[in-house]
């Protein structure tokens, strides 16, 4: 059975108007062309959908059960058409976005707040999550796009950079290390280490830090948070070694911030998606003006 979209329409329209004519009419086609696509119908479905007489055209009991499912797959189709209009127009979807929690709150709001200025028909969800989470989110659909730094050896992912940062020392803004202009890592021998737990990526290129140095990273402090780092830092407790980015959490407290070097230690800050997924436009449209504003703030704290 090969039932097409103009005869379904050809039947309701006749069958609407009672006549060949005025379905033509309403259709804008010939009343040939109406009256054959009905004849095709009724072939395909092997009964006949209207009794014709010379004066009138009135529907079989085949045909007035037929009609309101055919107007439904009509309806249907209409309605599924104007939602993937709404879709690329930007008027509707869902984006999932899910990040760390200093990325998520240094490097999404601004775009979120402005994205639905532009779009207040599409919501933006905003997950902030451990590294490992994210992955496993993007990867089984629950996120739409994942930020932050990963491996590259994860599979099934897309990836785009968006910005690239480098390890600084934060210290007590009156100690002894806030005196180093270009701190090297071997500075820190001796210092009392504040470090995030091994669920952070960044703990992983510290680590690789201290060893490049010939120090060991024992730490004094383990924390999860970079928040929780820095105020331990202000209370005097430490040190910390932590990415670029908390320099924004940092400038409303009493800590003195230097680039490490020999070696510098750098990340790269990317979006990540699941492969072999078209992404929407809304989200397309998102992940650009995320990438603008990772650009801005780079070039704010650099």
């Amino acid at each position: 059975m090969n039932v097409t979209l103009r005869q379904l329409h050809a039947f309701v329209a006749v069958a609407v108007a009672g006549n060949f004519t005025r379905a033509s009419d309403r259709l804008n086609v010939t009343q040939s062309a109406v009256s054959a696509l009905v004849r095709e119908l009724e072939s395909a479905l092997a009964i006949r959908l209207f009794d014709r007489t010379t004066r009138r055209v009135e529907l079989t009991d085949a045909g007035r059960e037929f009609q309101p499912t055919a107007e439904k797959l009509i309806a249907d189709l209409d309605h599924a058409v104007h939602n993937v209009h709404d879709l690329v127009e930007r008027r509707r979807g869902r984006i999932t976005v899910a990040a760390p929690p200093l990325l998520a709150a240094v490097m999404l709001p601004n775009v979120i707040a402005a994205f639905h200025r532009d779009f207040p028909g599409v919501t933006v969800v905003l997950v902030d999550a451990p590294t490992n989470q994210i992955v496993a989110s993007v990867r089984s659909g629950e996120a739409d796009l994942g930020v932050g730094t990963f491996s590259p050896d994860e599979k099934g992912l897309v990836r785009r950079q968006l910005t690239r940062d480098s390890l600084m020392l934060f210290c007590q803004a009156q100690s002894p290390p806030a005196a180093f202009e270009r701190p090297k890592w071997r500075d820190l021998k001796g210092l009392p280490l504040i470090a995030l737990t091994r669920e952070s990526g960044i703990r992983a290129l510290v680590d690789y830090g201290y060893e490049a140095a010939e120090l060991s990273s024992q730490p004094a402090y383990e924390v999860s948070q970079i928040t929780t780092a820095l105020a331990l830092v202000e209370a005097g407790l430490g040190v910390s070694v932590l990415p670029t980015y908390a320099l924004t959490s940092s400038k409303t407290r009493r800590i003195a911030a230097n680039r490490l070097t020999s070696p510098t230690v750098s990340r790269d800050i990317i979006v990540i998606a699941r492969e072999g997924h078209a992404l929407p436009p809304a989200t397309n449209d998102f992940l650009n003006r995320l990438q603008r504003e990772a650009t801005s703030l780079s070039r704010q704290i650099a």
